[in-house]
């Protein structure tokens, strides 16, 4: 019904026209006595086989709406009851905050893909305490955090800071965004410097706390290999929780939209379909060098139940969605979380057997098998 009825009307809009009508129906929904009931009824499914525990959390299962679906948390209810495992929300900064002026999202239909440039706007903080402390009933929800663009990169620290200490209490985990997202500058966002003056206040101050909130780091797919093997062995070696990968790319490769259309569009990150294959190589790389416990949270190009079943098997602990959401509707989660059911019901068959004649080589763990981690208390 989505595909052949909803997506025709919201793609006849802007896409933040069409965003902006969603965010819409679903508060109208969990206005109506009985609205989260009857989304629950036709969109969620539970069952045991699809809870996991990542950084010592339990979730219902492993898929979630990623952040800047809802900037400002005012739908978490209504997200998990269209089946989502959770919901992060955010990238919220410190100040209110426009963004860059419109139009700044496209959609890229023949590459199932979305260009974006948004600048973070979004309501700033004191409207995201107001709505997180609002009653959850239980929905597990992430708060994506990152700087005010008027804020000079050598004050980031204070912004995260701040943010984290005010939302401490209200969130369940947090992502640290330090992608910049007004233009290109993944190297100097992602150096050991840099991170470490954002990481170690937030580390600090939750030593502090009686609540553990575990902590993970975004990074971007267009750093380089090298860059990515560098930030695991940072991030592993601090009481840093967890990563999230990958955020938007900024390169253009390999796409069906025309380059005139493209040149049109300017700057802003690519995310959809073409960013799958990129986003499985950070995550595998991640899994092999950090070790098969350490939590992953892996986005982009997660366009259907296959591409959910893939990132998990790369070594993904937790996938989470947004393009794909915007191409295919509710029944994503639905479908996906169906096939995994249907995969732990009914594994696939074992490798056969090597003659007596051959010594086989040991079977290295599944990375996805193992679903809890130790959290970092240090």
């Amino acid at each position: 019904m989505y595909r052949k009825l909803i997506q025709p009307i919201l793609f006849a809009l802007s896409i933040e026209r069409a965003h902006r009508l969603v965010m819409h129906l679903l508060r109208l929904a969990g206005s109506i006595p009985g609205g989260r009931w009857l989304l629950r009824k036709c969109w969620a499914i539970r069952h045991p086989s699809l809870e996991r525990e990542v950084f010592g959390i339990r979730f219902p299962n492993p898929i979630g709406l990623a952040a800047g679906f809802d900037t400002d948390a005012e739908a978490i209810r209504e997200f998990a009851a269209l089946g989502f495992g959770f919901v992060e929300v955010g990238t919220v900064t410190p100040r209110p905050q426009e963004g860059n002026p419109r139009p700044r999202v496209f959609r890229l239909t023949k590459d199932h893909a979305i260009i974006n440039r948004l600048g973070l706007p979004n309501q700033g903080l004191e409207q995201m305490i107001e709505r997180l402390r609002r009653p959850r009933n239980g929905v597990i929800v992430g708060c994506s955090i990152g700087r005010n663009t008027s804020t000079p990169s050598a004050d980031a620290a204070g912004d995260y800071l701040r943010l984290f200490r005010n939302l401490y209490q209200y969130a369940d985990y947090f992502t640290v965004n330090v992608s910049c997202d007004n233009g290109y500058c993944e190297a100097s966002a992602h150096t050991t410097d840099h991170l470490l003056r954002i990481l170690t206040p937030l580390f600090e101050f939750r030593r502090g706390q009686n609540q553990y909130r575990p902590i993970l780091l975004k990074i971007a797919p267009d750093l380089s290999d090298e860059e990515i093997d560098r930030i695991t062995d940072l991030v592993v070696d601090t009481p840093l929780d967890g990563i999230v990968a990958t955020n938007g790319t900024h390169l253009r490769q390999g796409l069906r939209t025309s380059r005139e259309s493209l040149d049109h569009i300017g700057s802003g990150r690519l995310s959809g379909a073409p960013l799958r294959r990129r986003s499985l190589e950070v995550v595998r790389r991640i899994r092999q060098r950090a070790g098969a416990e350490y939590p992953i949270i892996g986005v982009g190009g997660v366009m259907s139940p296959a591409d959910v079943q893939e990132m998990l098997d790369a070594g993904a602990s937790l996938v989470q969605l947004y393009t794909g959401y915007v191409y295919e509707g509710p029944s994503l989660v639905k479908q996906a979380c169906r096939q995994l059911i249907d995969t732990r019901r009914n594994p696939a068959p074992a490798t056969p057997t090597l003659s007596a004649t051959t010594e086989a080589p040991a079977a290295p763990p599944e990375p996805h098998a193992t679903e809890t981690t130790e959290e970092k208390r240090s």
